[in-house]
């Protein structure tokens, strides 16, 4: 499993960082960063989580 971000729409609300910072990050702006290329099983519900409740929709799941 592959998360995509459009850091053009992220508003910097965290959301994701507090559902896994094994997967995500934000840079000096508050913007997601994605730190993996691929998602590890053990943080993909995780990572769906996130992405359903990204608050801008900046976040996008890619098998």
């Amino acid at each position: 499993m592959r998360v995509l971000a459009d850091r053009d729409v992220c508003i910097g609300a965290g959301v994701c960082v507090m559902s896994t910072d094994a997967v995500f990050d934000q840079d000096d702006d508050g913007i997601v960063v994605v730190l993996v290329d691929d998602v590890p099983d053990t943080e993909q519900d995780n990572v769906r989580k996130a992405v359903q409740l990204c608050p801008s929709g900046a976040l996008k799941l890619a098998d």
